[in-house]
């Protein structure tokens, strides 16, 4: 069995800044792992992106120190993967290569970039598929999981419509017969799964640093307090076991923020794809 803790959208600043004037991020994952101590032995601690908000060396040292210190505390290693918000250049200084290939015990886990520098949308170019194609060409021992940030599952609001993966497609053509059992992802700050007839299933971690309502009235975006995470097992047979890990808080449910429709529509038009 691969036990795989499932981590998103930390969201982690320099020291003293707050995401969005109003949620300590650096405090928020301390809080998490803290609470998450003694779930027990994990082969991986994946951190499906958007690791960092402001891009800072700093804030990507917090996340290797975090993360990394709790992995090594449960026997695993730690994993990280490019967001939208992520920058590449100190992502790589800090944590590695933007996209990795990790050998956990004869489990295989990819890691893409989907991310578009200076845009909110998702995209995985041909190059980078033909890549994963000829990686996934050899079975690993026990199987595989794909990370990338945006994921193939469906947007649950307009504004993740317009800031989605582009091709989902084609990410799950290239994963069609081969041993891959699952894909990990983010960006929608808020739970879902997905399953496909070639029996792959799609799981969206929660955010670290707050929730998304998808109960919204349509066209807004309204964002709540609150942290969550998930751990996902998979069996030697490919089962893929996941449960969703939400972490008591101070304030949980409190509304922070809602972007009206107005607003909505020039982060879509800003950060969506060109017109």
């Amino acid at each position: 069995m691969t036990r795989i803790l499932h981590l998103s959208d930390t969201h982690l600043m320099a020291a003293g800044a707050l995401h969005n004037g109003l949620v300590d991020t650096t405090a928020a994952l301390g809080h998490v792992l803290e609470s998450l101590h003694g779930i027990g032995s994990l082969d991986a601690v994946v951190v499906s992106g958007d690791v960092s908000d402001d891009g800072t060396v700093a804030s990507y040292t917090t996340a290797r120190d975090l993360v990394g210190e709790f992995a090594r505390s449960h026997g695993a290693v730690a994993v990280f993967a490019m967001g939208n918000h992520d920058t590449r250049e100190q992502f790589a200084e800090v944590l590695g290569p933007v996209r990795s290939v990790h050998d956990v015990d004869g489990f295989r886990v990819v890691v893409l970039d989907s991310s578009v520098p200076g845009r909110g949308y998702g995209f995985l170019d041909p190059e980078q598929l033909d890549r994963l194609r000829r990686e996934l060409a050899t079975p690993a021992v026990r199987g595989s999981a794909v990370v990338l940030h945006h994921s193939p599952v469906r947007a649950p609001t307009v504004l993740h419509e317009a800031l989605k993966l582009q091709n989902p497609d084609e990410l799950l053509d290239a994963l069609v017969g081969t041993d891959v059992r699952v894909v990990l992802s983010g960006h929608y700050h808020h739970h879902a799964a997905q399953t496909y007839p070639s029996g792959l299933t799609a799981l969206v971690a929660p955010g670290v640093a707050n929730r998304s309502d998808p109960f919204a009235a349509h066209g807004q975006e309204r964002i709540l307090r609150g942290h969550g995470a998930l751990l996902v097992e998979v069996d030697d047979a490919g089962t893929v076991f996941s449960s969703v890990l939400s972490i008591p808080s101070p304030g949980d449910g409190e509304e922070l923020f809602v972007l009206d429709e107005e607003t909505v529509q020039r982060i879509a038009a800003e950060a969506g794809v060109p017109r």
